[in-house]
């Protein structure tokens, strides 16, 4: 059965691999997709060692990823409407292994939606529906998408409404019910309706524009919770060469994330049997530049507070920067280095983490989002006491690092999206 998920899986790249290099356009059909895999090893001998503080935190990337991931598909234009509303269908599927060697990861359908662009009752707007991608920047360095807003629902993007444009969906969260074991009689409901409400481009100064975006989440099960979250975000082009985006994100509950899909982001529905106790609150700031040709960086500062009636206050906060230099078009060397601190609640010491990379790199351009990207790194991590378990839980190879406060890992990765 996976070996012939597998073949669909690749027929299907192929034939879309086939349809996008024919002729990159939408009537043609395009592909893009995104695609990291690599193999190491650390210190303590065996897989590629990863330095992470786990919980509530994002840990830095490069030299650092100690896992497979691909996704991709296919978008075109499947009809249009004489008077040029154009109906688009997408489908992509995706891949991860918590390891070097994709193997027998299992492909899964991450996006199949359908979009009608261009109606003129929406003042040019898009309505759509199906599962999707949706709203979803990211702090790259951190992997860290800050607001994700990804789901199976439906809805209307970039109306057209004063200085900035107007979004509206509606998704359908954790959509499955809860059954007594024994008696096999439904005891409630972890399903969650999101309604998501975006504001964005407004202009605020020159070359400045604010975003807001808002999740309403109403909890469908007995004895649960509803949440809501509220991000604003003012991003600021041409800085340097780059842009800078500051955030600051507020979230009640299930409105936090905690609990819901991957590394509990804001913006889908977490968990709703948190209650109105549990918040979140995120403050960041995340800049890259390219002055020069030759010269780029990404640099954040981020501080995000996790506080319940039950578990306390905990806060993560970070620091870090990659600066890159070019020396020809083709080949770079990028260095990462990052420290997060998180405070327990508990009072204890906090956990403290700091970690270095260095990576020649064979490149596509100078720029600092140029890809494909052939790197080989080293990573030296350091910890204190208090965050032993935390890396040694967080290590995909297991806690090889035992009471040890300092690692190393050297590899080889390829990343590349198009």
């Amino acid at each position: 059965m996976k070996t012939s998920k597998l073949r669909g899986m690749s027929a299907m790249i192929a034939l879309a691999l086939s349809a996008g290099m024919a002729q990159a356009s939408e009537a043609e059909g395009e592909f893009h997709g995104y695609l990291r895999a690599g193999v190491g090893s650390s210190s303590e001998k065996g897989p590629q060692s990863c330095f992470d503080l786990g919980g509530n935190t994002m840990k830095y990337r490069l030299g650092n990823e100690c896992d497979s991931y691909f996704e991709g598909g296919y978008t075109k234009e499947l009809a249009k409407s004489a008077n040029g509303v154009s109906f688009v269908g997408t489908v992509w599927l995706s891949a991860y292994k918590n390891g070097s060697d994709f193997g027998n990861a299992k492909p899964e359908i991450a996006k199949a939606y359908m979009e009608a662009k261009g109606l003129d009752f929406l003042n040019g707007g898009v309505a759509w529906l199906g599962k999707r991608y949706y709203f979803r920047p990211d702090i790259h360095m951190l992997d860290l998408q800050y607001i994700n807003l990804n789901g199976t629902g439906g809805g209307f993007d970039k109306i057209g409404l004063g200085p900035g444009k107007f979004s509206y969906a509606i998704f359908k969260d954790n959509d499955s019910n809860v059954f007594d074991a024994k008696t096999g009689k439904q005891l409630s409901s972890d399903a969650a309706l999101r309604q998501n409400l975006i504001y964005e481009g407004v202009p605020v100064n020159q070359d400045g524009t604010l975003d807001a975006a808002l999740s309403l989440i109403s909890a469908q099960g007995t004895d649960r919770h509803n949440g809501w979250q509220l991000s604003v975000f003012h991003k600021q082009d041409k800085v340097f060469g780059g842009s800078n985006t500051v955030g600051i994100q507020y979230g009640v509950g299930p409105g936090t994330g905690v609990g819901g899909p991957c590394c509990d982001r804001i913006g889908s529905s977490g968990s709703t049997l948190l209650g109105s106790d549990v918040t979140r609150l995120r403050i960041f700031n995340d800049l890259v530049i390219q002055p020069t040709r030759q010269f780029s960086m990404e640099f954040v500062a981020l501080m995000q507070r996790d506080k319940s009636n039950t578990g306390g206050s905990s806060t993560w906060t970070t620091l870090g920067a990659r600066p890159v230099y070019a020396f020809t078009q083709n080949l770079k060397l990028q260095a990462e280095l990052g420290t997060s601190r998180v405070t327990q609640a508990n009072g204890g010491e906090a956990l403290r983490l700091t970690k270095l990379t260095i990576a020649p790199t064979i490149t596509m351009g100078e720029s600092y989002w140029s890809r494909p990207e052939l790197r080989a790194f080293v990573t030296y991590g350091k910890w204190n006491n208090a965050a032993t378990a935390a890396v040694n839980a967080s290590n995909n190879s297991g806690p090889v690092y035992g009471n040890n406060t300092s690692g190393t890992s050297v590899g080889i990765q390829l990343e590349t999206w198009f």
